[in-house]
């Protein structure tokens, strides 16, 4: 289920995307104009007309900001002329100033324009790379009920180190990765995509829940130290934070494998369940490297109605301006009966809501209900 992100909110405000405002320098040209031909001769109102332009330039584009330019000249003019001074040099020299003033705005919304453009076409590419890497999660999966929220940290970013993945198995059960890759940037995306591939090729295969996990830190470890030098094998640093899941169909439990990532919550009524592992392994990527080749899969109830929750540490370590952090299970309860993806948008506004739509790293959030019956058993419901 697509939600709404905050960059989409946040565009929609930006740079041409207001023309309502247009009335603020066209009210202003009329008022200047009116008061100063009714104003005494010693009192001149003219030169505020420069405001006009100067604040069109904020919400419109190069022939809007020209053209409120124009008539702002032209009612210089206007006044001149009906006070029977548009000779002077004083006239003549606003005049001249105002059209300058509205030549530079012009030259200033060219060069903005043309900015704008670049940053499109980069978007486009952003946008394109984001659906292929970080595909939709399916609305159905089975018996569950599933959306997915990601929010950059950066509100021009599309993607980031934070990523989660769905894939169904043949024998009746549906296994899902969270994860946060290490870092930020192009290096952060470049693991991000080799883990969520990796998860995506084996995770639909019969093999057990800890060889996925087993072949996901060793996919990992060897595509990011392969062109690394010997002396550096011991200093790498990438590695990721992952919970695996598989929740089978017609068994009321979920099977996970914690490997340094925060707890999945169980929202049940108005409780809270954390289902904290009694193992927690190494981040992907270290597992290996430190002789990490047997995980434990801890199992834990996972009922009809129940709404279970994966997240990273973006949600909880998110901060206001007093340095308080997100009171995630607090308010996640509010919205326990909401369907997922109403949860997840209430979740976002709040989450936003909270930070002042600053976050300080990337956040991603999964919710899956559980429901009574899975009316196609063998396929994801899209």
């Amino acid at each position: 289920m697509a939600l709404r992100t905050w960059p989409d909110v946040w565009r929609s405000w930006r740079t041409g995307h207001a023309p309502a405002l247009l009335v603020v320098p066209l009210a202003l040209i009329v008022i200047v104009c009116v008061v100063d031909v009714l104003s005494p001769r010693d009192i001149h109102l003219g030169p505020l007309l420069v405001a006009a332009p100067a604040l069109t330039v904020a919400f419109a584009g190069a022939r809007t900001t020209a053209a409120v330019g124009a008539l702002a000249v032209a009612a210089q003019v206007l006044i001149g002329v009906l006070r029977g001074v548009s000779g002077t040099a004083n006239v003549q020299a606003q005049i001249a100033a105002l059209i300058v003033v509205s030549a530079v705005c012009v030259t200033v919304c060219v060069v903005r324009g043309r900015h704008e453009r670049q940053l499109h076409q980069v978007r486009s590419v952003a946008e394109a790379a984001q659906r292929v890497l970080l595909q939709p999660l399916p609305e159905r999966a089975g018996p569950l009920q599933i959306a997915g929220l990601y929010i950059p940290a950066e509100q021009e970013a599309e993607l980031g180190g934070d990523l989660y993945a769905a894939a169904r198995t043949a024998h009746h059960s549906t296994r899902l990765l969270i994860g946060d890759v290490r870092g930020s940037g192009l290096g952060a995306i470049s693991n991000t995509a080799l883990l969520l591939g990796a998860f995506r090729a084996a995770a639909h295969r019969q093999a057990t829940l800890p060889r996925l996990a087993v072949h996901l830190d060793g996919a990992f470890r060897w595509d990011t130290s392969q062109w690394r030098p010997q002396k550096e094998q011991d200093t790498a640093e990438d590695f990721a934070t992952a919970m695996l899941l598989d929740i089978p169909d017609h068994d009321p439990v979920v099977h996970l494998i914690s490997c340094g990532h925060p707890p999945p919550l169980i929202l049940r009524g108005n409780r809270v369940i954390p289902l904290v592992a009694e193992a927690s392994h190494l981040p992907i990527g270290f597992g290996g490297a430190f002789g990490t080749t047997e995980y434990d899969v801890q199992t834990f109830p996972f009922e009809v109605g129940d709404l279970l929750l994966l997240y990273t540490d973006g949600v909880i370590e998110a901060r206001d301006a007093d340095g308080r952090f997100y009171p995630f299970t607090e308010r996640a309860p509010q919205w326990t009966a909401d369907a997922p993806g109403e949860l997840l948008r209430h979740l976002q506004d709040d989450l936003l809501a909270h930070v002042d739509a600053r976050l300080n790293d990337d956040a991603a959030v999964v919710a899956i209900r559980r429901l009574a019956s899975a009316p196609q058993p063998t396929d994801l419901a899209r």
